[in-house]
């Protein structure tokens, strides 16, 4: 993990963090853990809409990006404009790329180059770190 320390557009103290984020979150977002695979209800999601930073609100992902990685995480081909920040990972023994919002730096999980073309990039997220807000159905007709 990088040792420097970033600033971000949304900055808040660790009290609140805590305060509006569950602790599975807060553990997720802010202490960089990870959840157990396959307990996310948003890696089964295939409505229209757009994956959120469940931290600060910022769009991160379409969902015409999300696929099925069968990894029990949602995955990602790309995120959207901007959204994202990246920086190397050496936890665990292991040389990953770490994934966060690019708005409060709250950790999302890691990209791995093994995804499906164009970009051939799985962006394998934590639910925990996402909101979901499906596309608004049209208004009915007059």
């Amino acid at each position: 993990m990088s040792t420097t320390t970033e600033t971000f557009p949304v900055q808040k103290s660790d009290a609140e963090w805590r305060a509006i984020l569950s602790p599975e979150a807060y553990r997720v977002l802010r202490r960089h853990g990870t959840e157990r695979a396959g307990t996310s209800p948003l890696d089964r999601e295939k409505r229209p809409g757009v994956f959120a930073c469940a931290g600060c609100g910022a769009p991160l992902f379409a969902s015409e990006a999300k696929f099925d990685s069968g990894t029990g995480w949602p995955s990602f081909s790309r995120p959207l404009e901007g959204a994202v920040g990246t920086r190397e990972d050496r936890s665990f023994f292991m040389r990953r790329t770490e994934v966060h919002c690019a708005t409060c730096g709250g950790h999302l999980g890691h990209v791995f180059p093994d995804g499906p073309p164009p970009t051939g990039l799985r962006y394998c997220i934590n639910g925990v770190a996402l909101a979901f807000a499906p596309e608004e159905a049209a208004p009915p007709s007059p």
